[in-house]
């Protein structure tokens, strides 16, 4: 049995993590930890865990966890990771690492110093359709594969207008933007079914210098891009081309197209106003639907329910 301490359980932990974990055997939480001691009681009782601190340090140096989550904004990833590796906890951390590449290597760094197993959580590439989709390609449906194409919506990141509770998210020090998050799942997502970008040649229009706050009538200073436009070869030789784009709403899906030398498959959401990473997918080779086989889907939830499923994978 994994103990499991999750720092940051009153906001994505809450709808992902949490009920990831309570349906997984090998898996209990035996700690929780948020800001203020009356949100860390609330999470802790809405998902029956016996502990509740508002300190990630406390949270971490608990004998009961030995796996430590965190799922607090990226800017606060260092400090809880440091935490939990100085008391030598094993780590899982939310996706992106750290709020630039630098702090990410030096994470990376000494989480390997530390020797303990540590991850991020790039759902999408642990995600049953996606997996499938990588299986058919290596297995030659299409031939050689030639081509990759994702198109996706990014929203409520990179658009004219931002929700209040994400109105810090427009200074690029937060490390969360419509390029840190979303394309960086999306990303990994491709990465899983395609192969590896080897060569990358990008532009991160930021077409908007201010945002306006949604319902306030403020606006604040923008630092962060509006769309991800990205064009690369794939390590077996293949083109790839990538369009992330902001909104101010729900996402209106997504499209991959994968062109082989005899065929190609596309990959289209099955419900409007999911992510990739979060749902299962409409697949067609050749413009027939395929069905992933119930063999590929290894966790007791349905990916239909949003992302609870795919976390429930990353942490099998």
């Amino acid at each position: 049995m994994i103990r499991v301490g999750v720092v940051g359980a009153s906001g994505w932990a809450g709808a992902s993590h949490l009920p990831a974990l309570a349906g997984l055997d090998a898996f209990e939480v035996t700690a929780v930890a948020t800001t203020n001691q009356a949100s860390a009681d609330k999470a802790a009782a809405a998902h029956g865990v016996p502990r509740a601190y508002i300190d990630a340090g406390t949270l971490a140096g608990d004998p009961d966890v030995d796996l430590v989550v965190v799922s607090v904004r990226a800017s606060g990833h260092a400090e809880v990771i440091r935490a939990a590796l100085g008391a030598g906890k094993h780590v899982l951390s939310e996706w992106p690492l750290g709020v630039d590449a630098a702090e990410a290597e030096d994470l990376a760094r000494a989480a390997g110093t530390a020797g303990v197993v540590h991850a991020v959580n790039l759902q999408g590439y642990q995600s049953p359709d996606a997996r499938y989709v990588a299986d058919l390609i290596a297995a030659g449906t299409i031939g050689r594969l030639e081509s990759a194409v994702l198109v996706a919506a990014g929203d409520p990141l990179g658009g004219p207008r931002i929700a209040p509770e994400l109105a810090w998210s427009t200074d690029p020090a937060a490390g969360t933007s419509l390029l840190t998050i979303m394309a960086g799942h999306f990303l990994a997502t491709l990465d899983r079914m395609a192969g590896r970008l080897v060569e990358v040649s990008a532009r991160l229009p930021r077409p908007h210098d201010h945002v306006a706050v949604t319902g306030t009538g403020r606006t604040v200073p923008n630092g962060v891009p509006a769309q991800v436009l990205l064009h690369g070869v794939l390590e077996n030789g293949a083109a790839a081309s990538v369009a992330v784009y902001g909104g101010s709403g729900s996402p209106d899906g997504f499209l991959i197209k994968l062109v082989g030398s005899e065929g190609a498959v596309t990959v289209a959401p099955t419900r409007p106003g999911t992510y990739m990473h979060w749902t299962d997918w409409d697949i067609r080779v050749n413009g027939e639907q395929v069905q992933v086989p119930d063999d590929y889907r290894t966790v007791p939830f349905d990916p239909a329910g949003g992302p609870v499923a795919n976390v429930a994978a990353v942490y099998q």
